[in-house]
């Protein structure tokens, strides 16, 4: 079914949209979350938590592309369950991708507010500035959470490639928030 027809289900609260939701974007959303959750359990939650806020926000909303507002709202959840989870002890993934971020980004909670505004057209104009690779290796990292690993094999580069152009992001990522006046 298209994404178009399944959005005018939810607009008319047909709740047959909720299984043409799980039936076409179920599996790509519970590897989303996977990517932060361990647990099998914790990652279906994420996931119904998914299907309930696209309930609960389409109407009002309208997404022009229903798999990325699908999968910023699986991202949300997995990551408030990590924090449920793990509450003061962080998990070694989030760890991970918040410690490479945190040199870049103005605080530790800037990346679930960059919705809010400043940070997010910051943002969104630094990565509109980049060729199509280099966008698609830092979304694929800071995003979705893929490990370098994974990265490179789908990129068809080697991982100190990867690596170093994420190093390289981060750096210029830092530089183009400092000239936006956005800072540390």
């Amino acid at each position: 079914m298209e994404d178009e027809t399944i959005v005018e289900l939810l607009y008319r609260r047909d709740e047959g949209a909720l299984e043409e939701l799980e039936g076409k974007y179920g599996p790509g959303l519970l590897r989303l979350a996977g990517r932060f959750l361990k647990s099998r359990e914790d990652v279906e939650e994420a996931v119904n938590d998914t299907w309930l806020a696209a309930w609960n926000t389409i109407p009002p909303q309208r997404p022009e592309h229903l798999f990325a507002y699908l999968a910023r709202l699986c991202r949300f959840a997995a990551l408030g369950q990590v924090d449920r989870l793990t509450a003061q002890k962080r998990s070694a993934t989030v760890v991970e991708l918040s410690g490479e971020l945190e040199q870049c980004l103005p605080d530790p909670a800037a990346e679930r507010r960059m919705e809010e505004g400043e940070v997010t057209e910051a943002i969104n104009g630094f990565l509109a500035a980049l060729d199509r690779e280099k966008r698609v290796i830092f979304l694929r990292r800071y995003w979705y959470g893929d490990p370098v690993r994974e990265i490179a094999h789908r990129m068809g580069m080697g991982e100190s490639r990867v690596k170093t152009t994420l190093f390289r992001l981060r750096k210029k990522l830092k530089e183009h928030l400092e000239q936006e006046g956005i800072f540390l």
